[in-house]
């Protein structure tokens, strides 16, 4: 990581710029939006988010990050990383803090990954149950969005957008399934893809390992819609919460794309377009799309915490191998 970091820097030049060219990108987005709707309607809704409303949804979500807390290190305990609770945590609001506040190339993955590594010197180890962390986290949203777009939204999601979120998700479940299968034949792949299969190879010959960190995974995102939910209230609209089970994952799914810093700006037209489907006013999707922006900037802003209170060293003192990762 540490040949990789530097050759990147090489590359790219100023280690900012990869920051400024997401945030200018998310705020040129945001800024098209509201010049074409009318920042004022915008801003006069955001005025009126209540504040106990915004609060909870503040609340639940940093619940929410503790909660995947939890899976991170079920992920972790699965490669024999068995490390304490409070330390999974700190690292992963450390994690959290990095990849909302801090410029960097790495982000927060690498980071959380560094810091665990670092602790229990099984780096390698750290660093596939991050990975695994973001995969599986991935994977559940696929499935919920088809599972919600199925059995919720059927009269709500037209089939320009039903039908391809169905189909990822029908994907990533036959992946999900075929994993003992990918298994087997990463033994037969070219040496510089095999040794990156390698690092997530026990994930993939026992599958069921991760069945209860997905499990977390739903019950995360159903969180995060009832996030969105509780802000909706709190600018007084009355959406039911099934609503936002449906488009909030689907929201999500494009909001993942590492295109705008925290999906600043992707997250606001997707909103746009899915909540204007279920005739929800483009004012207030576009106000529903910054008041989760903040809230989870607010929420990231308590892993500040942790980043400043642990001690350790810096990420170009490791070199962390493909070779390495998979010893571990």
């Amino acid at each position: 990581m540490a040949a990789a970091v530097t050759s990147e820097r090489a590359r790219r030049g100023h280690p900012y710029r990869a920051y400024v060219i997401r945030a200018g990108l998310g705020v040129a987005v945001v800024a098209f939006l509201l010049s074409h709707y009318d920042a004022r309607p915008i801003l006069r809704i955001l005025s009126h988010e209540g504040a106990a409303w915004f609060a909870a949804a503040v609340v639940l979500y940093i619940a929410g990050q503790v909660m995947s807390t939890w899976r991170w290190m079920l992920l972790a305990y699965a490669l024999k990383l068995r490390g304490a609770w409070v330390d999974f945590l700190r690292f992963y609001f450390i994690g959290m803090f990095t990849n909302t506040f801090v410029p960097g190339l790495v982000g927060g993955d690498a980071a959380r990954a560094f810091y665990l590594g670092r602790r229990y010197e099984k780096m390698g180890a750290a660093v596939a149950a991050t990975i695994a962390d973001r995969f599986y986290g991935l994977l559940a949203l696929f499935w919920l969005a088809a599972l919600a777009v199925v059995f919720l939204g059927a009269d709500t999601v037209p089939p320009s957008v039903r039908h391809p979120t169905v189909i990822v998700g029908a994907i990533a479940l036959a992946g999900f399934v075929a994993s003992p299968l990918v298994a087997r034949i990463v033994d037969f792949l070219p040496h510089r893809i095999r040794r990156w299969g390698e690092i997530v190879l026990p994930y993939l010959r026992e599958p069921q390992t991760t069945l209860l960190p997905i499990l977390l995974s739903f019950v995360l995102q159903t969180s995060l819609a009832i996030c969105q939910w509780l802000l909706a209230r709190g600018l007084g609209l009355e959406v039911p919460v099934a609503l936002f089970i449906v488009m909030v994952p689907i929201a999500n799914v494009f909001a993942s794309l590492p295109i705008t810093l925290n999906g600043l700006g992707v997250r606001e037209t997707a909103y746009l377009f899915l909540f204007g489907l279920a005739g929800i006013r483009h004012e207030d999707a576009i106000a529903l799309g910054l008041l989760w922006f903040a809230a989870t900037m607010i929420g990231g802003l308590t892993g500040g915490i942790a980043f400043v209170t642990t001690r350790t060293g810096t990420i170009e003192q490791v070199s962390i191998a493909p070779e390495s990762m998979a010893s571990h």
